[in-house]
């Protein structure tokens, strides 16, 4: 942490000097300080520990945004310049001490070096180097680690601070989000519809047309031909039985019945031991879940144990679900080769859909080579 706080510093030093040189740009493309105040936002919520948080889009712009970066720009200068400064002050005068002590016999008489600055200690003999070379790394080190973090906080505070969205942006940002999940949810919304009665058309309408055919020729033969009643009876029946099948089959698309039967952990637990690809099932306390929530986490890990056994040439799956305050988080991770594409028909884009439809986030990590990473939030409030 003190490393990570020290480099915070140095950075920020380079990175004032560098916002010095470049305010003519700053101030005449308010893209350009978009773009530089929100990297140094990104890097401020690091080391605070407080997410930045992913934009679903551009950041609403304006006038009101670009003197409010400006005004950063200033204070980063102002802030971080002379904190970056002292930090490397610090470091400098501790290689300084390091050298006298170690080496000062191999300077010039002339040009030996110095502690502690302001009383221009030269270093002349072993003594002095020992002494005075101990002394100025113990302090210089002690405020390295223990004076310097609390500026490396205060600064990165003072970005977050000022580089937050106002109530008006995250409201616009919030409305532009769910503007575009409601645009995907009537789709996929549409594409559901079409699909259950295609389903409906081609299947069990057809096999009730069939039944209603072979039962008005049995009633028709009746009198005349028994055997042939008979025939057509069976076959109706049997007909009846797959028609039956299949309503199962589309209604099993809608909400799982074995979600009312066992629950989701009896669900997933079904779908591993269906699954071609061994699966190890992390299932924490769930608690009461709402129906949508339920069914949204079973059709998600039920589409990626499919994309795993078509397209992973994985050895292994492993699935955890847990419940974090009102979210619902699955995770669903497998050791193949990587390389997910969502524009390669992994139905990717429809699961995104689907959890958008309760305001939830997809996360996919697919580096080639592996491993693939699923990771879905989904809010699951009564």
């Amino acid at each position: 942490m003190r490393a990570r706080t020290t480099a915070y510093l140095l950075s920020t030093l380079a990175t004032s000097v560098v916002t010095v040189v470049a305010l003519p740009v700053l101030l005449l493309a308010p893209s350009a300080a978009r773009g530089w105040a929100e990297w140094h936002r990104r890097r401020a919520g690091r080391l605070v520990g407080v997410p930045a948080g992913e934009r679903a889009g551009e950041r609403p712009g304006g006038w009101a945004v670009w003197r409010r970066d400006l005004a950063w720009a200033l204070a980063h200068i102002a802030v971080g310049f002379p904190f970056g400064l002292a930090t490397l002050l610090c470091l400098g005068n501790i290689l300084v001490a390091a050298v006298a002590l170690t080496s000062w016999w191999a300077f010039p008489a002339d040009q030996r070096p110095t502690l502690f600055s302001a009383l221009d200690v030269h270093v002349n003999d072993w003594a002095t180097a020992l002494a005075g070379g101990i002394v100025q790394i113990a302090v210089l080190g002690a405020a390295v680690w223990w004076a310097l973090p609390a500026p490396a906080r205060l600064h990165g505070r003072l970005c977050l601070a000022m580089l937050a969205p106002s109530a008006r942006e995250r409201l616009t940002e919030r409305v532009d989000v769910l503007t575009k999940s409601r645009v995907g949810v009537v789709d996929a919304h549409g594409a559901e519809l079409q699909r259950i009665e295609r389903d409906l058309h081609d299947g069990t309408q057809a096999r009730l047309v069939s039944i209603a055919m072979q039962v008005g020729l049995a009633r028709e033969s009746l009198a005349d031909d028994p055997d042939l009643v008979a025939a057509l009876l069976m076959r109706a029946h049997e007909t009846a039985e797959e028609a039956m099948a299949e309503l199962r089959t589309v209604l099993q698309t809608i909400y799982p019945p074995i979600l009312s039967d066992r629950g989701l952990d009896g669900a997933l637990a079904s779908l591993a031991a269906r699954s071609s690809v061994p699966v190890d099932i992390e299932l924490a306390e769930l608690g009461t879940l709402p129906a949508a929530a339920e069914a949204v986490a079973y059709y998600v890990i039920a589409e990626a144990l499919t994309n795993v056994t078509k397209h992973a040439a994985a050895t292994r799956v492993a699935i955890r679900v847990e419940r974090v305050d009102d979210v619902l988080s699955i995770e669903v991770t497998d050791d193949g080769q990587g390389g997910a594409d969502e524009a390669g028909g992994t139905g990717i884009t429809g699961m995104r859909r689907r959890v958008a439809a309760l305001d939830g986030v997809v996360r996919l990590d697919s580096p080639p080579g592996g491993p693939t990473t699923l990771a879905v939030q989904v809010p699951c409030a009564q």
